[in-house]
Formats: C-alpha cells, structure tokens, sequence
C-alpha cells in the first residue's frame, strides 16, 4: 500500500538513533525522581488493601515543602472530605486537619521509613498531628466502629 517508510515492524536506522537521541534528553532534563521506587513501595505498602483512596480536591500555592512551609490541602472521596493545613517547623511539620461530615474517627499519619502516629478527631472533627518528619505521607481515616469499619486514604504528599 505505502513502500514510504519501513517494513513493517521495522525502524529504519537513522529512527534508533533518533529514538535513542530523544531517551538520553528525556533522561537528562525530566528523569524520574531519585526515590520514586521508594514513593511506590510506600503507597502499596497498606496493611489493610480495603481502602478508598481520596482525590487531591484543591491545593493551595504554598503547600508542600517548596512553599513557604505553609499550605492547605484538600481530598475528597465519596462523602467525606479531608481538609489539612500544613505548618512546616524546623525539620517537622504539625498538621492541622478537618473532616466533613465531622465525627470522632481515627486518624492516622503515615511516613515512609519514619512509621505512623495517630489520634481522634473532635466530635467537630478536627485533628492536630504534631511533630510530622519529612518525607512521604499519608493520611488515613477510619469511619465507623471496628464492625463496619470503613478506611479513607490520601494519596501521598511529599512534606
């Protein structure tokens, strides 16, 4: 039908080069992070597969730790939002959250190679976690009683 080009199945030798050309500039100007098998293993790494993973909602310009060490974050699954300030002080991070509907649910903080702590929300349902340390995070929260338990997980935030 067309005899311009290669056989089929075949790439001509200067498209190698070509292809070869444009894989050694990808490397060099947007290479994948350094940890990022590290950023994997931890998000598949959840103990309990059962979970819903929230969206990243809004996220303000200053949030994470390229910003001023301030910044507002917002997830949303289904009927729950989880809203988080983050405070960045020194080489932590004190995370202030709320969750709508509110309640008094678990919460959790995960941090690669650093473990988890947690604590309840309010009947308001707000939450304070102190003395965050950087890195990979994850929030969770678990809705309901131990019968009828119910898990939402964030994606990760790099703090």
């Amino acid at each position: 039908m067309n005899d311009i080009g290669a056989a089929e199945g075949k790439a001509f030798p200067d498209d190698e080069m070509l292809l070869a050309d444009i894989d050694r500039f990808l490397d060099e100007l947007d290479p994948p992070p350094d940890d990022l098998v590290q950023r994997v293993q931890f998000a598949l790494a959840l103990e309990d597969l059962d979970v819903e993973v929230a969206r990243w909602e809004r996220m303000d310009a200053h949030a994470g730790v390229r910003g001023s060490g301030t910044g507002t974050i917002t997830f949303t699954v289904s009927d729950l939002t989880v809203m988080i300030n983050l405070t960045k002080i020194g080489k932590r991070h004190r995370i202030d959250g709320w969750l709508v509907p509110a309640g008094q649910y678990a919460v959790e903080v995960r941090v690669a190679e650093h473990g988890t702590s947690s604590t309840t929300a309010d009947e308001g349902g707000r939450f304070v976690l102190e003395d965050v340390p950087q890195g990979t995070t994850q929030i969770l929260v678990h809705l309901g009683d131990v019968s009828c338990r119910r898990t939402v997980v964030t994606p990760t935030v790099v703090l």
